[in-house]
């Protein structure tokens, strides 16, 4: 990096020398009333001066540009920092669920045959709402129209007149998702529309 010019860079070796005037008179080679060398040296330092400013104020446009760029930077690393938090966070959350699914599959069995009582209605209901509460979320009810995004068609059970598009009339097992993003399809058999 190269120094600043300063006005003492062009300034001569020592000061000038005093030429003692004579009252009204001017020293020899210069007009009355001030000196040539004055008048250039003035313009020569308002010139330096310019050019002084001119670059210093390039150089605090570049230190200004550096410093968005710098800004820039760290606001889009935090970004990626919350994002990726967030995406640990979901992943966490879907690899401890995932198997509490199948503990969740069997009460709802457990209330198909009979309805659930004592301890095992009270551990059950309990273990529904703690998933329930980190977001997991069942769906899957007879009646919804196919989606095979969310459910897994395990067979074709004919057609049916009451419906008017691919729907789920008989779910043999419930989906489940976290947020969008689907930890077990619906298992469904499905029915056609008459055409």
């Amino acid at each position: 990096m190269t120094e600043d010019v300063t006005p003492e860079d062009f300034a001569s070796d020592g000061p000038p020398e005093e030429v003692p005037a004579e009252a009204g008179a001017s020293p020899v080679g210069e007009p009355a009333g001030g000196s040539g060398d004055e008048a250039a040296e003035t313009a020569d330092e308002t010139e330096v001066e310019a050019d002084e400013l001119a670059v210093t104020t390039m150089a605090l446009a570049e230190r200004t540009l550096d410093l968005q760029r710098l800004q820039a930077e760290y606001v889009n690393y935090k970004r990626r920092v919350e994002r990726d938090r967030e995406l640990i966070r979901e992943n966490a959350t879907y690899a401890a669920l995932a198997p509490i699914i199948d503990v969740l599959d069997n009460i709802d069995r457990a209330r198909e045959h009979e309805p659930l009582e004592g301890g095992f209605k009270a551990v059950a209901e309990q273990l529904e709402r703690i998933v329930t509460g980190l977001g997991l979320v069942k769906f899957g009810e007879v009646g919804d129209p196919f989606d095979p995004t969310i459910h897994e068609a395990l067979s074709h059970i004919g057609t049916d007149p009451e419906v008017e598009v691919t729907t789920c009339k008989v779910v043999a097992k419930a989906g489940y998702k976290i947020g969008e993003r689907v930890v077990r399809a619906a298992q469904v058999l499905v029915v056609d529309p008459v055409e």
